[in-house]
């Protein structure tokens, strides 16, 4: 389920994704909520006439197919009506390989079927075996070949393979068909080019009938040696077949199908020759490295090498109108906008590098543009409290989401008391991470009598917001005029497929077809707490609120990318840009003041909001209050069904619990991270 969910963020994320053959794109990619062939196509024609999108977004998906080089391989020739041609050197009758291959055949001048595959339940051998042990007419006309991997003993082998093989075994005896079937027990891999010279020598056929076959680079092996193919219809081999035209494709679950075509092939002379002619006629189109090149130079060039994939109009074909070119036109560049040049100073010490780092660091800070520019940063060296952010060395994050507002005050006057020595030296700095506002972070603090100049930063609205406090009257935000300052350049680097208002109107509009399913208003949208990069609603009824998974896949079928989150009581839903989080705003953090992730120490409840486990992760140090203080987290906002033991380490040196959250306990956890000293 995690590996599905992060698939799923790829498609988020990414402005194009690269398969190898167009049976991913339509029904593997095809089967996730986040991408839709015909929505993309739409949306393409859109951006290209300079239409509105209303902030939908869909990768693009382009596919190449792999390639080999061809430059060794010299096909055997053959003659329809005699024998066959000689070849030079390798093709001798006296090979190792071959000897080892016709000793278990009692005519071994029939037609070779060559199956080249592991010895697994996925590769299909055993309805290979079946098809041809019941098809009496094949069996009388050709023999079979199984190159299954190399063995010595069945019962030292994986149990996977040892069954599969054990199986073989038996249906070869079931079927009597000793002096029709080789199955060597060793090879060379530099002798697979000879096995497949065999194979066409004798006027036979390539199979793989694999229940699904992601590409398939045997069968354009098995192509450039002139042998045509029987290959399954599931995966790659469809779009391998289109370019070669050699062979007859096949349901893998049909044995009588796939005895059918092996023996139309082994008793059509014609077609026998046909398909093989028209193999090594295409086979350059899969040439490597020259075909890497084609589909490269498109980057380049909007000038296609090869006019047959202009024949298709089809996302997933690659013509002068849709090329890779044109796709990478639009890309944007999602990386930290920071440009540091490290390259000319890299041989220094690890010290003398790190040193660097820092350097270079501050000076990029001097250059940010927006709201944070070069005057600001210099007046508040001086008399603000951001450069004190690059100077600690530590940092204690507060992201406390299971608690009441008054246990959530008293936390944070304990950790105060429990780093007062780290406070006083200035060694230690805090930062508060919440799905609230910025404004009811403030309103909470001072109902607590804390000083937001107690803080060095605060990460709110669930990370999509970054705000620094801040005394200065020319910073104070509006219209509240509350004493913070936003990083506009950390919007800069979460603003990447953000939709925006038309985001924000499609929530709309699914918040009343919810709010009139349950006849009640479950979803009310919260604009107070709502923000340039965060839309919010209130929940006044979890019991009627929709599961998080329920409204990720609603706007992903939408083409909507965006984050979505519920507070830890359920009351409050967010919805950020795809690239904000909390732990992603640590990392900004790390890039921007140059405070390492490594001296990072988090503390949470013993659950949180949606995003509870991601904090627990990574290269900072965690800190778990545990204790009957933590509220019972509400089910609707939890995006994973699995326990959180099976995906987080407990006994992992960087995580510590705490019972409670007294002063003298959370001491003992910040000395045994090395945060304060006896």
């Amino acid at each position: 389920m995690r590996r599905i969910e992060a698939e799923e963020l790829c498609l988020d994320a990414s402005e194009i994704i690269i398969t190898s053959t167009r049976q991913e794109i339509e029904q593997q990619w095809g089967l996730y909520d986040g991408f839709d062939l015909t929505m993309a196509r739409k949306l393409r024609a859109r951006i290209k006439r300079g239409v509105s999108c209303f902030g939908r977004y869909m990768p693009r998906m382009i596919a190449i197919p792999p390639g080999m080089e061809f430059s060794h391989i010299a096909p055997h020739d053959v003659d329809l009506d005699g024998e066959e041609g000689n070849e030079d050197g390798s093709a001798s009758p006296d090979l190792p390989i071959w000897a080892d291959i016709m000793r278990f055949f009692s005519n071994p001048r029939k037609p070779m079927i060559l199956a080249l595959a592991r010895p697994d339940p996925k590769k299909n051998i055993t309805t290979l075996i079946k098809a041809f042990g019941e098809h009496r007419e094949l069996r009388n006309l050709a023999n079979l070949t199984l190159i299954m991997g190399n063995r010595d003993v069945i019962d030292e082998m994986s149990s996977t393979n040892a069954a599969v093989l054990t199986s073989v075994l038996k249906l070869i005896d079931k079927y009597d068909l000793y002096g029709q079937v080789a199955y060597p027990k060793h090879h060379k891999q530099s002798e697979v080019p000879d096995i497949y010279r065999l194979a066409a020598r004798t006027k036979g056929v390539f199979i793989n009938c694999a229940f699904i076959e992601p590409f398939g680079l045997t069968l354009i092996e098995a192509a450039a040696y002139g042998l045509p193919m029987v290959a399954t219809q599931n995966g790659g081999p469809v779009d391998i077949h289109r370019v070669l035209d050699n062979g007859i494709l096949v349901d893998p679950h049909n044995q009588n199908e796939i005895a059918e075509a092996l023996y139309k092939l082994v008793s059509d002379k014609h077609l026998w020759a046909q398909c093989r002619q028209n193999g090594l006629k295409n086979i350059h189109q899969f040439s490597w490295p020259e075909h890497c090149k084609n589909y490269l130079s498109r980057v380049g060039t909007l000038k296609p090498r090869h006019p047959r994939w202009q024949k298709n109009n089809d996302a997933t074909e690659i013509s002068e109108a849709d090329s890779p070119e044109d796709s990478l036109r639009d890309v944007h560049d999602i990386s930290l906008n920071l440009k540091l040049s490290l390259d000319s100073e890299k041989s220094g010490s690890k010290e003398g590098n790190s040193n660097i780092v820092r350097r270079h660091l501050e000076d990029a800070v001097q250059k940010l543009s927006g709201g944070v520019n070069a005057s600001s940063v210099e007046g508040l060296s001086e008399n603000g409290r951001w450069p004190s952010l690059r100077g600690r060395k530590h940092i204690i994050v507060i992201a406390v989401d299971s608690v009441q507002d008054a246990d959530f005050l008293q936390v944070v006057k304990n950790i105060f008391e429990a780093s007062s020595n780290g406070r006083l030296s200035c060694s230690v700095g805090f930062v508060l991470s919440t799905s609230k506002s910025i404004s009811e972070i403030h309103a909470l603090l001072i109902s607590g009598g804390i000083e937001t100049s107690d803080f060095d930063a605060f990460i709110c609205n669930s990370g999509s917001d970054l705000c620094y406090p801040s005394s200065s009257p020319e910073d104070m935000l509006s219209p509240a005029e509350l004493p913070f300052m936003v990083d506009l350049d950390y919007h800069s680097q979460i603003e990447y497929r953000w939709g925006g208002e038309g985001l924000r109107k499609t929530l709309i509009r699914w918040a009343a077809e919810k709010n009139n399913e349950s006849g009640q208003n479950v979803f009310v949208e919260d604009e107070e707490c709502s923000s340039t990069y965060c839309i919010s609603f209130k929940v006044t009824n979890t019991e009627a609120a929709s599961p998080v998974k329920e409204i990720r896949r609603t706007m992903r079928i939408q083409a909507l990318r965006c984050h979505v989150l519920y507070s830890h009581d359920g009351s409050k839903l967010n919805v950020i840009p795809v690239l904000a989080s909390r732990l992603q705003a640590l990392r900004y953090l790390y890039i921007r003041w140059g405070v390492e992730l490594s001296n990072m120490t988090v503390v949470v409840g013993e659950s949180g909001d949606t995003d509870y486990d991601g904090l627990l992760g990574g290269v900072h140090k965690t800190i778990i209050l545990k204790g009957s203080f933590n509220a019972i987290p509400n089910q609707v906002h939890t995006a994973r069904s699995y326990s959180l033991q099976d995906v987080v380490s407990f006994e992992k040196p960087g995580l510590a619990s705490v019972e409670g959250y007294g002063p003298d306990n959370l001491k003992s956890a910040l000395l045994q991270f090395g945060i304060l000293k006896d």
